[in-house]
Formats: C-alpha cells, structure tokens, sequence
C-alpha cells in the first residue's frame, strides 16, 4: 500500500510540470553550445549538454538562459524550444557573423503560401461549434531585473539628497516634491499598472460568437476601460509576421524539422529585412514552427532586434486537427523614467540615470470543448457581456497566482488612481476611440470641432453631450456653429432618453437651425469612420439649403446586429442659391416620416454603461432608408423616397476585393434637396483637380452639377497582391479603383436651376497608391473615361488624398 501511494505521489509530482525541451545555438554558426545555464526566478534549472539540449521542468513562464562569452537572452517556456545567443565580444561577433542573403529561401515562403491557403480550413470557426475559457493578465512596470537596481538607486539618491542644504520652498512645491518621493518608492513594491480579466469564448455556426468576460480588475480604476475589454490577440488572426502583405517586411529561412508532441513541424527562422550587424543584436526576429500534416501555425516568437525591446509568443495546440491558441506571452518596451541630474562634490554634473518600463501580457487558453449542444439562449444579446467586473471570481479561473508585487498592485495602485484622478483619464481614452473627447460628465465631438464647406467656408462648432455620469437614463445634448462665410450663427438642442439599459433603445426630441447642401446621401445609422470619410464632400459645393424644425424619433435594437430608427419631423426648408420650384419660390414646409434600418451581420458588439460600442466592425453592412412626405401638419409635398447602400469585403488568391452598391428612388414632385446630387468632388475648372477622399464621391466629377430623382452606383476597390517595403517598419501596396454612377430626372422643368442631368453611366478609374512614402496618407490618380470624358486631360484627371486608417 505504502509502494502504491509513494508511485501515486511521483506520479502526480513529475506530471503537476511537464517536462520541457530547450535546444541552445550560437547565432554566428547556429553550432550548439554546451554548458549554457538555465535560470527560473535566479534558481538554476541546469545547464546544456554537448549538443546544447537541456531538459528540465518548470512553473515559470519564461527562463533565463545564460552562456560565458555571450549575451544573456529569456525565452517563453514550452514543450519544444530553440533560441540562438549572440556572441558578447563584438569583435569575435564582427569576424565570425555570416553574412545572410537578402532573398527568402524559396521553400520557406512555399510553406508560408500553403499555411495563408490552409488557415480557414485550420481555423477553430470552421467547427459547428467550440467553447473554451481564457485567464489574462496584462502589467505595466520594470524588468524583473531592473527593480532590485532601482531600488538599490533610489535609496542611494535619497541619501545623497538629505546631504544636501534644505531648499526654501512654496508649500505648492513641498507637497509636489512630497508627491512625487512617494510614487517612486511606490514603484519599488508594486507594478505600475495591473489588469486581469478571465472570459469564456463560445462559437456556433447557426448563432455566431458570444464572449462573456466573467470577471474582470483593473488597479488603480473604479470602472473598467470597455474599449480594453474588448481588445483582441492572435486568437482570431493571422500573426502579422506572418500575413502576406507584411512578407516584404521579413527574410523567412526553412532552416530545420522538429516533432511536438509526436508531429512534425517544419521550423522557419526569420529576420527584418533592415538588419545589418547582428553586433549586440538578435540575428533572427523569431521562428515559426508549422506543422507538415496541416500547415496550421504550432508556435510564434517574434522577437525585437535588441533584447530590451521586447518579445512576443503565441502558441497553439491540435484540437480535432483545428488549431486554438493555447498561450500567449508578450513583452513590449514603453518609455523610461530618468532621474534629474545631480551635481558631484566636484560641482561637475552626473550621468542620467534610465530604467525602462515595459507592458507584460500572459495568456492562458484552458477547458476546450468542441461540437456541443448549442442553446440559442445561451447566444442572446450582444457579441460581448460583462458578467463581473469587481474581481471577486478571479481566483477561479487564475491559472498562475499573484505575485507579492502583483497583490501589492491593487492596494497601492487603487490610492494612486483615485489621487491622480486615473479613472478620467482612462475615460477621456475611451471617448477618443469613438470620436468625442470626453471632459467630466460632458462628451465634446471632436471631428465637428472644424469643419469647411464651400457655402460656410469655415464652420466651427462645438457639439456637446451629457454622458451617463450624469444621468444613466437620459443625456440631453446641444450644438453651435458658425459659418465664416455665410456669417450665420447653426444651433441644435436635444434630448435621449433611454428604455433600457440592458441594450441599445431609446427616444429622441430635438429641435435644430442649421444649413445642409441639397441631395445629400443619407448618413443615418453610419458609423463614426464612414462619416469622416464622407465629411469633405462638400468642399466645392456651394448649393445648401436652410432647415428649421422639430423631429421626435426612437432607435432600437432589433437583434445583435440589426438596428431600427423611425421618426417624424416638421421643418422649414429655403434654398440658399438662385432656386425657383414649379413657379412656387424657393421656401417650403415639409412634414415626414423616416424609417432606416441598419444590418451588420458580421459586426461584435457589447453594451457598456457609455451605451453600445461596436468593437469590431466586419463586412457584409447593409443601409436602407424610407421618407414619406405628406400634405398634412402644413407640409407642402407628398412623396416617397427610397436610398440603399450595401458594402462588403473579400479576400481571394488574386487579392483584397470591395465593393459598394447604393442607389435611391424619389417618387412624386419635391424640391431639388430632396432629390439626389451624384457626389462630385471637383471644382469646375479646366485644370488638375486635387480634393480628399469620400465614402461615395467622384475625383473627376464637377460638384453640384448633376441631380435625379433616381440613380444607382458602385464603389470597386481591387488591391494588387504585391506588396513592397516603404520607409521604416511599413508596406505599401496599390488599390485598382473604378466607379461609376447613373441617374435620371423625369421632371426637370421642375426645377429653375442650373444643373444637369446624368441620364449616361458616368465613370472613372485610378490607382491608389496605399501609404504613401510610408506618411500614413493614401494618393490616388483618377481618370474619366467613357461617355462624359473630354478631350482636355486636365478636365479628366483629379489626385486624391485619403488617410490611410479609414480603409475601405
């Protein structure tokens, strides 16, 4: 009995670690080195043997791993590891470093091309259906190895100070001084920042996904960051080294085979092409071990080119031959502290003094399960839901307890950020991801801040909200503007009140002044990007109309990813240029009723107290709006207007493909703004036309000239899969674009106005140049061709700008 539990207890101790593989290279000559020492936390695990093997077991997440005559270096502790040590001495580095192609090796990017290939058919989406759980956590603070020097530093600092004559100083600045001693000695026992979130991923292919965070801390915030809750890894993508479009950016070596876990992997080392000496630096970013049978990505470590820069890991493991991420461990540089500098007994002045901060983020992937029963209740609501947020559960699912350092964290920190005011910063981040600039109970919209349009010239205006600090229920709102050249004061005031705080729905009342130009598309229910893009329309339009009225309205969400508006509203309409309709003048009453619907069937959401936040907008979306005017209230027109818009993305082995459809109908008699203008851009004259980007405008066409009743269009985007090295760590690429856009107006007389029909397909093409010289900017040259293109060059051609963040 005793034999039996003395085998039970070596059983479960040589299992609670699993033992692990570690094989040490030099980088010069990738011979082994013998003798290498292996450290967890300043303990010795062992050294290498003669062919630089070490095998050990281990709780740590990452060794140290140390060899005379070369550079110190840490890796991410797994069944299979390979790391290469560069040599200390840089002469002996200098002589006996070989000097790499500047090519791929031909096999390595073969392999590359069938992982792209295979990546769907690996991916865990490609189940009915899968649910497994996560523990992260994610620190800001030193390097381990740092804080026992800073520490050792700063006590030595503070003794020299008290050496020094006492300053006469304000209280303002004693307290200031006070302050700041505390923070530093804070940051010898605890981390700068900590957060730990644990979360359950479920996927089916009848329901989509759902992602409960089912506890969540941050130190130092009341209130979690919702936008940092929702932030992503390499669980749903392709890594960045190894995407097709950043391939310029690497050399890929095939350089070995190695078996996990009784598979074959094929293993790739590779390198930033800028690499030039590997003097006191890594000969390869990283290694990449595939597996032959399936092509899916085992394992990922991308390391920077100096070792104080930081390192990132992932690593997946074969589940029914689909690859889930199993582990994730990264370590980024972010800024230093350095303290001032201090003058000698000799009165001559000290060196700096720099310790680097660093962001740290582990992940474990646990609990997997495939192919289960799926409950369409266990779907419902949004993407994303927030079941804790206090911490209390934590311990649950912690699959690496704190550290004393790490439990100080929370203690320390939470004073701190309730001194330092942590949670409006944290708060302010969060407005800027969505376009407002968040002050105290008031969200300010920074894209109105300046706006320009050829009938204002300059339009300041400052766009106001009262957020849930305020009232979680209801958030009135105003706005105020001012156009320069119009000199004419705009103004809004409004009101939400929300039905529920469980997802978004809510009534509106508003009452508004404002001016407009005529037969814009509508904008109803896009989102903040879209807008953007599509606020330079009106450069060199100068045909705007005024409108003064009331609108009552409510907006809810039908389902997850499908959202309904309805409104009614009376206004006072008059055209601001030369405009007769039917003999009647150029002021009007209208009063309509509006229906819009928005489906984005692919897009994630999640409620946050701010209302919902759609963390990851995904292609197919769908627009379509509905307008009834009646002869009722005092409105002058009866008529019924439809406009549609579809927009989509696909990816296939000739390229990145987009498209966009829209189109719209007006049945009835209204003045023109109620029709449709085509989009122009240009400004009309006979010379090269230069103007920005729009969501749905025409380089080469003359702004406020052509106007229908009807139209239909389409927005083409093709990017060439050729990929090329710009200036720094960035690509370039080349989109092919081509657009075209047909109408027609069945009563034109209508309408005592300067303006053109567009009764042919108007269409133009360019290439846009993605990136441009690395500036963050895109540049396109656009061409009229076919039935309104002229003999005059210039007329045809136009040169875009359009930054390069907003994408397709």
């Amino acid at each position: 009995m005793n034999k039996l539990l003395l085998l039970l207890f070596a059983f479960f101790a040589t299992s609670l670690y699993s033992q692990s593989e570690l094989k040490v290279q030099s980088a010069g000559d990738l011979n082994p080195i013998s003798n290498a020492e292996v450290y967890c936390n300043g303990k010795l695990l062992g050294t290498t043997n003669s062919s630089g093997i070490l095998k050990f077991k281990s709780k740590c997440k990452k060794v140290d791993v140390q060899a005379r005559g070369y550079y110190e270096d840490d890796v991410v502790v797994d069944k299979v590891m390979e790391i290469t040590l560069e040599k200390a001495d840089p002469k002996t580095a200098s002589i006996e470093k070989i000097v790499l192609s500047d090519k791929s090796d031909p096999r390595a990017l073969a392999i590359l091309q069938k992982v792209t290939e295979n990546y769907k058919h690996n991916s865990p989406n490609s189940l009915d259906s899968y649910a497994f759980k996560s523990y992260e956590k994610i620190s800001f603070d030193f390097d381990s190895d740092t804080v026992s020097q800073y520490s050792d530093y700063l006590e030595k600092r503070l003794d020299s100070l008290k050496a020094l004559p006492i300053k006469q100083q304000t209280e303002k600045k004693k307290k200031d001084s006070l302050e700041e001693l505390n923070v530093m000695k804070m940051m010898t026992q605890s981390k700068m920042f900590l957060w730990e979130r644990a979360q359950q991923f479920m996927f089916s292919k009848k329901y989509g996904e759902k992602v409960t965070v089912l506890d969540n801390r941050m130190a130092g915030l009341n209130e979690p960051v919702y936008e940092l809750i929702t932030l992503r890894s390499n669980r749903t993508k392709m890594p960045r080294e190894v995407q097709e479009e950043n391939r310029k950016l690497y050399r890929y070596f095939l350089s070995d085979t190695i078996e996990i876990d009784g598979r074959k992997n094929f293993v790739i080392r590779f390198r930033e092409v800028s690499y030039k000496k590997p003097v006191n630096r890594r000969k390869f970013n990283g290694y990449l071990y595939i597996d032959q049978e399936t092509y899916g990505i085992k394992k990922i470590e991308s390391n920077s080119r100096k070792k104080e820069e930081g390192s990132i890991t992932s690593i997946w493991i074969p589940i029914e031959n689909k690859w889930f991420l199993q582990k994730e461990n990264m370590k980024l540089r972010a800024g230093s502290t350095a303290f001032t500098e201090e003058k000698n007994q000799g009165g001559e002045k000290t060196k700096k003094k720099k310790f680097g901060f660093y962001v740290y983020r582990t992940a474990d992937y646990f609990e997997y399960k495939t192919n289960f029963e799926e409950k369409a209740k266990d779907f419902k609501g949004y993407t994303m839901d927030v079941q804790s947020a206090d911490g209390s559960l934590l311990d649950k699912y912690r699959t690496d307890s704190l550290s004393a350092r790490e439990k100080l964290t929370y203690t320390k920190i939470d004073s701190v950020g309730a001194k330092y005011k942590l949670d409006q910063k944290a708060k302010l981040f969060s407005g800027m991801t969505k376009g407002y600039l968040r002050v105290g109970n008031v969200n300010i919209a920074a894209a109105d801040l300046i706006q320009y349009n050829k009938y204002e010239g300059f339009r300041p205006q400052l766009t106001v909200k009262m957020n849930e600090k305020f009232n979680r229920y209801i958030s009135p709102d105003a706005y105020f503007a001012y156009g320069f050249r119009d000199k004419a004061v705009k103004y809004g005031l409004g009101i939400d009140v929300k039905m529920t705080l469980k997802k978004h729905s809510f009534f509106r009342a508003e009452y508004y002044n404002d001016v407009m130009a005529g037969g814009r598309f509508n904008e109803n229910l896009w989102n903040f990007r879209m807008k953007f893009m599509n606020s330079g329309i009106d450069l060199h339009n100068e045909n705007f109309y005024a409108f003064e009225g009331f609108k009552l309205s409510f907006e809810n969400d039908l389902l997850n990813t499908l959202t309904l508006r309805v409104s009614a509203a009376r206004d006072h309409e008059e055209a601001k240029f030369n405009y007769d309709f039917n003999n009647l003048g150029n002021a009007f009453k209208n009063f309509s009723t509006f229906i819009t619907l928005k489906y984005a069937p692919r897009s994630k959401n999640i409620m946050t107290p701010a209302g919902k936040y759609t963390y990851e907008h995904h292609f197919p979306e769908f627009f379509f709006n509905y307008e009834k005017g009646f002869k009722a209230l005092g409105g002058n027109f009866s008529f019924d207007k439809f406009d549609f818009l579809a927009a989509h993305t696909f990816k296939t082995k000739l390229g990145s493909t987009g498209i966009r459809a829209y189109s719209g109908i007006l049945f009835g008699d209204a003045p023109i703004w109620r029709n449709f203008q085509m989009n122009g851009l240009g400004n009309g004259k006979p010379e090269v036309k230069l103007n920005l980007t729009s969501y749905l405008g025409f380089a080469t066409m003359e702004a406020g000239k052509y106007y229908g009743d009807k139209f239909a269009g389409f927005y083409f985007t093709h990017r060439i899969p050729w990929y090329f090295k710009g200036f720094g760590q960035s690509t370039s690429s080349f989109d092919w674009v081509y657009r075209g856009i047909i109408g027609d107006m069945k009563k034109p007389e209508l309408h005592n106005f300067d303006f053109q029909k567009l009764n042919h397909l108007y269409q133009e093409t360019g290439l846009e140049w993605n990136n441009f010289l690395s500036t963050g900017f895109n540049l396109g040259f656009f061409y009229r061709v076919g039935h309104y293109r002229t003999a005059n060059f210039k007329e045809n051609f136009a040169v875009q700008l359009k930054l390069n963040i907003l994408g397709f």
